[in-house]
């Protein structure tokens, strides 16, 4: 985990839940985004603080360091035990920190009977609310792509009913928290404490199989997170 996502509400349906206090200086609207099905090294909506406000980008999912590039393909999660400790996002901890807006995410179970075969599940809130993945990216400034950008989603070990699913899960922070970790007077010991000790619990989420067309990454219609069986 996290290898698929849903990010299918309006910019401010996630900002209204988010309360966010600082200045959103890029446009937006209440479109629904509708992407229902997203992958890897595709281009993601995330929040993100800059000097003068929060800004909202298309950034790339997936980053390394330049000495890591080419040696295998970028990284698209973060582990929370090594994140603020490890030298491979030294460069992005604790000043890149950043969300990623969502409606829940997917992961594939084996079935027992045939190694071959995996259940895909759809993974959200019981309030259906939306979720805030903690991130970490780098985002140069200006309208053109750049090179170096990209992102990744910060997981951490499953628990209890959860671990059936997936033995990792994305650190979904509450909205106050949300707007805490995107705070850029917040100090690196209290983003580690959120980090470490204050993601959702796996209470607060449900999952439920939904069908293989998720499996295909140019599947995106709302019929995805529909329950099966």
């Amino acid at each position: 985990m996290c290898g698929r996502f849903a990010q299918y509400q309006g910019m401010a349906d996630y900002l209204r839940e988010l309360e966010a206090e600082q200045d959103v200086i890029s446009g937006y609207d209440n479109e629904p985004i509708a992407r229902y099905n997203i992958a890897p090294t595709t281009r993601v909506l995330i929040l993100h603080s800059v000097e003068e406000g929060l800004r909202i980008d298309p950034v790339h999912w997936g980053w390394a360091p330049f000495w890591a590039k080419g040696k295998r393909p970028d990284p698209i999660n973060a582990r929370v035990e090594t994140v603020t400790t490890g030298k491979f996002f030294k460069q992005l901890w604790p000043k890149g920190r950043a969300l990623v807006v969502a409606d829940g995410w997917y992961e594939w179970v084996k079935d027992p009977s045939d190694p071959k075969k995996k259940q895909p599940y759809f993974i959200r809130l019981k309030s259906q609310a939306p979720m805030f993945f903690a991130a970490l990216a780098q985002v140069h400034p200006g309208i053109e792509p750049h090179e170096g950008d990209g992102f990744v989603i910060i997981t951490a070990a499953s628990d209890r009913g959860m671990v059936d699913i997936h033995d990792r899960r994305p650190l979904v922070l509450a909205p106050e928290h949300a707007r805490e970790w995107i705070d850029p007077e917040l100090s690196p010991a209290r983003a580690e404490d959120i980090a470490n000790n204050l993601c959702l619990p796996v209470d607060a989420f449900e999952w439920y199989p939904v069908g293989t067309a998720v499996g295909n990454v140019r599947n995106q219609g709302a019929e995805l997170i529909l329950p099966i069986g």
